[in-house]
Order: C-alpha cells, then sequence, then structure tokens
C-alpha cells in the first residue's frame, strides 16, 4: 500500500537519523490502586488489534518505502519490578526508565511502532508507559489509545467483553 503524504514525510525525516528518537511519541500514565497486569496487557492488545496503523511497519521495496499492516497479535507489555528499590529512589529509576525509552529508536521496516511496558512502584502503584512512532501516532491519536484502553480495561477487568464497537475506517 502507499504512504500518505504526512507518512511519506516522516519516513524521509527518519532516514535522515535513523538511530535517532526525534519522532518519538512517549506518554507515562500513573496507576493507582489494584491492577489487574493481565486485563491491561489484553486491552493493549485489543487496541492494537482495532487500529491497523498500530500494526504497520515500513519497509522499502525497491528503494521506496511500502505500507504493510501485519495481523493482530498480543502485544507485549513487559512488567518491570522497581519494589526492590529503597522507596525513595523508585520515583527516580522509573524517570531514567522513561527516559531511555524515550530516546530509544524505532526500526521502521520491522516494527513494532508502538511499545509498552509496566513499572511497578508499589503493590498499588504502577507506570505505564507508551512510546509511539509518530508515523503511527500523533497527539490526538495518543489521546484515543488511552481512552480506549482505560474502557477495555474497565471492562476486562470486570470479565466483560469489549463495549467497543468495530471501526467504520481506518487510517
Amino acid at each position: 500500500l502507499p504512504l500518505s503524504f504526512a507518512q511519506q514525510r516522516l519516513w524521509f525525516l527518519q532516514q535522515l537519523v535513523p538511530d535517532g528518537a526525534l519522532l518519538n511519541i512517549p506518554r507515562a500514565i500513573r496507576l493507582k490502586g489494584p491492577l489487574d497486569v493481565a486485563a491491561l496487557a489484553r486491552s493493549l492488545s485489543e487496541v492494537v488489534r482495532r487500529h491497523e496503523v498500530l500494526r504497520t511497519t515500513f519497509p522499502t521495496r525497491d528503494g521506496r518505502p511500502v505500507l504493510v499492516v501485519h495481523p493482530p497479535g498480543p502485544v507485549e507489555l513487559p512488567l518491570l519490578d522497581l519494589t526492590h528499590l529503597p522507596e525513595s529512589e523508585r520515583e527516580n529509576e522509573a524517570r531514567r526508565i522513561a527516559a531511555d525509552e524515550t530516546r530509544r529508536p524505532f526500526d521502521l521496516a520491522t516494527g513494532p511502532l508502538l511499545r509498552a511496558s509496566l513499572l511497578r512502584l508499589g503493590e498499588e502503584e504502577h507506570v505505564a508507559l507508551f512510546t509511539m512512532h509518530h508515523i503511527v501516532s500523533d497527539g490526538w491519536s495518543t489521546g484515543i489509545l488511552v481512552r480506549e484502553v482505560t474502557v477495555l480495561y474497565g471492562a476486562y477487568s470486570g470479565g466483560l467483553e469489549s463495549p467497543l464497537e468495530e471501526l467504520p475506517v481506518q487510517y
């Protein structure tokens, strides 16, 4: 499939600085209270299933970028437990990890172009980290990701199915 004009520009910019993270869009969300990690991971996987762009990579064919949409599958949500650290050091370590994640480049050809991880700061305190490449996301769509994960988490952690309707159109 061809890239949109915006995707072509972003692909070109990434080629100029392939090891850079200038086009990364990071989000850190603090979660307080009991957390069902399996329901959170399932929620994220469902959002990626719903939005093809989050399953898309941009390899080159004959020197030109093409858009490849991959089949849905489970999204990894690694859990980094920081509770072994003294409580006074956990916040700084979480910020360091978040900053490192923000600076980690994406490979547009192989993806995935959405990374997520979960930091455990305490029994009922976590930080969810989401990083997406700008070629598949922007500030507005990041809000959609957070809203949909929130709605799905509420359903899945309560033993329900997704309340979200299928999307009538894909970006």
